[in-house]
C-alpha cells in the first residue's frame, strides 16, 4: 500500500484510484462495505482511501475527551490488510476545513487525487460547515469526470446500525466480543513499547507497556488479549494477558496498557505492538498485600490461557 499524506505527493502512476472517502476510524463493518463498493464501482482501477489526520472531530471539539478507536498507524494497517492499494491522508488544518464542497470536490478528489470514481457514505457531509452531501458530490462529479457511488449504512441483525459510537459503548461497558462483531476484527491498540516501573519483572509477570494517546478507553480491567508483535527481531503473534487502567495496587494516575506474552522472553522496548482485546475477565482491583495479587495474576493467566485456546 502506497501512503500520500499531502496532494503533491500523488504522482501521476497514483492517480485514477477508485476512492472511498471517511475517517475509518476502527474500520468496521460498514467501513468495509464502503470499500467493497468502491473497488465494485470500478474494478480495473487501484482501491484508494481518503482520510485525514487528526480526525475532524479533534479539531472542531478539542476539548472533548478522547474518542478515538484507532490511531493513525493502527488504521493504516488495518486498511492496508483489506487489499488498499493507496491511502491519502491529508491534514486536517485551517486551510483544509475552509474548503468549500465545490472547491473540495475540484481541488481534491479531481485535480488532486485524479479520482476515477468517489464512493461515500449516505450520511457523508463535506466542505466548509458540511455544505456538501451526496447530491452535490453526485453533480460536482459528474461536470468534474469522476463517479459517485452512495454505500447504504450497514446493520447486524437484533444489533442494529453499525456505527463508532455503538463500538465505543461496547467498549466501555467491557463487552470486547461484541464490539469485535461490529468491527469485524477484535479491537486493537497499537503502538511503541515504553519503559514503565518494570514492577512486572519483580512479580514474575514482566509485561510490555504502552500509552493511550489520544484514544477511546475500554472499560478498566484485565483481557485476554491477542498480540501482534509488528516489526524487529521479534516479530510474530502471542497470546496474553493485559491489564488496562491506573494500576490501583501502586497508586498510578496516568492509564496505561501493561501486556503479559505467554511463553515469552526477550527485551521488546521501542518495539510496535498491536493488542488485540478478546474478553474482559475482571475490572481493576486493590488487593490486601502483594501475594494475593499475584494469586490472582496465576488466576487471570489461567482463564486467559483457556478462553484463547477455543478461538
Amino acid at each position: 500500500m502506497r501512503t500520500a499524506r499531502h496532494l503533491s505527493e500523488i504522482t501521476p502512476a497514483l492517480r485514477g484510484a477508485s476512492l472511498a472517502i471517511g475517517n475509518f476510524d476502527g474500520v468496521h463493518l460498514g467501513h468495509q462495505a464502503v470499500l467493497r463498493q468502491a473497488r465494485a464501482a470500478a474494478p480495473d482501477a487501484p482501491l484508494g482511501v481518503l482520510t485525514f489526520e487528526p480526525h475532524p472531530r479533534e479539531v472542531f471539539q478539542p476539548a472533548a475527551p478522547p474518542f478515538r478507536l484507532m490511531n493513525a498507524e493502527a488504521r493504516a494497517h488495518r486498511l492496508q490488510k483489506l487489499g488498499v492499494d493507496l491511502l491519502v491522508e491529508l491534514p486536517f488544518d485551517e486551510a483544509f476545513r475552509s474548503l468549500s464542497d465545490a472547491e473540495f470536490c475540484r481541488a481534491v478528489l479531481a485535480e488532486g487525487i485524479g479520482a476515477t470514481n468517489v464512493t461515500v457514505g449516505a450520511d457523508f457531509r463535506y466542505g466548509k460547515g458540511r455544505a456538501g452531501d451526496v447530491e452535490s458530490l453526485a453533480r460536482d462529479g459528474a461536470a468534474l469526470g469522476f463517479g459517485v457511488t452512495v454505500a447504504e449504512l450497514e446493520s447486524l441483525p437484533g444489533a442494529g446500525e453499525i456505527s463508532s459510537t455503538a463500538i465505543r459503548e461496547a467498549l466501555t461497558e467491557g463487552r470486547p466480543r461484541e464490539a469485535a462483531a461490529m468491527l469485524g476484527h477484535w479491537h486493537r491498540i497499537e503502538g511503541p513499547v515504553i519503559h514503565g516501573a518494570k514492577r512486572g519483572r519483580e512479580l514474575g509477570y514482566p509485561t510490555a507497556n504502552m500509552g493511550l494517546p489520544r484514544l477511546h478507553r475500554p472499560a478498566f480491567g484485565v483481557y485476554a488479549v491477542l498480540v501482534e508483535v509488528l516489526d524487529g527481531p521479534r516479530k510474530g503473534r502471542h497470546h496474553g494477558v493485559a491489564s488496562l487502567g491506573i494500576r490501583p495496587m501502586f497508586e498510578g494516575d496516568a492509564p496505561n496498557l501493561e501486556t503479559y506474552l505467554f511463553d515469552f522472553s526477550g527485551d521488546l522496548y521501542d518495539a510496535h505492538l498491536s493488542i488485540g482485546f478478546v474478553e474482559f475477565l475482571r475490572p481493576e482491583a486493590k488487593f490486601d498485600g502483594l501475594p494475593a495479587l499475584i494469586a490472582q495474576m496465576k488466576r487471570d493467566e489461567a482463564q486467559a490461557r483457556a478462553i484463547l485456546a477455543a478461538i
